[in-house]
């Protein structure tokens, strides 16, 4: 009959701890949103924002893509289409940059608009420890987050979810 007391109090701190954390692997993520100004990255269900991360962007993070080589993260709306792990960076989502705004932009301005647009892990380098990284703009125009973000939203979000990027 001892046991019955520590059992119960057991029962009901477990109850009350899963009633407390949120169900994002049982939640379907039909939009990431990432806002370049505040350095966020926004899973949604139904425009609801289930989950929220920092990231890092390109080393010129104003402003969007404008051709190969500029160091921008573009703006717009894109599809996660595909999926890697990465040898260098941990695990990558494609985005479908460049869209047809996009395409049209850099063919006015007679230049190649750029590709592998990815959100995608830190290095894992002895020299430079991840938070180095988590701290400051310096992709090539991809977006960035912590390993441990990375195979978060990598479970979480499917290929085929739509991505919004605004500055």
């Amino acid at each position: 009959m001892r046991w019955l007391l520590p059992l119960l109090c057991l029962t009901l701190s477990f109850n009350a701890l899963a009633s407390t954390t949120p169900a994002t692997s049982q939640q379907t993520v039909d939009k990431v949103l990432v806002l370049k100004s505040e350095r966020k990255l926004h899973l949604q269900q139904r425009g609801e924002t289930i989950k929220s991360y920092r990231i890092s962007l390109g080393k010129q993070p104003n402003g969007a893509k404008q051709r190969e080589g500029d160091l921008r993260t573009p703006e717009g709306f894109y599809w996660i289409d595909w999926r890697k792990p990465s040898d260098k960076y941990q695990m990558s989502l494609h985005i479908s940059y460049p869209n047809a705004r996009d395409l049209a932009r850099a063919k006015e301005a007679g230049v190649p608009p750029g590709s592998m647009i990815m959100i995608h892990g830190t290095p894992l380098d002895e020299e430079y420890p991840e938070w180095f990284f988590h701290t400051l703009d310096w992709t090539e125009g991809c977006i960035a987050m912590k390993n441990d973000d990375m195979r978060e939203v990598w479970s979480l979000v499917k290929d085929g979810t739509l991505i919004e990027i605004r500055p």
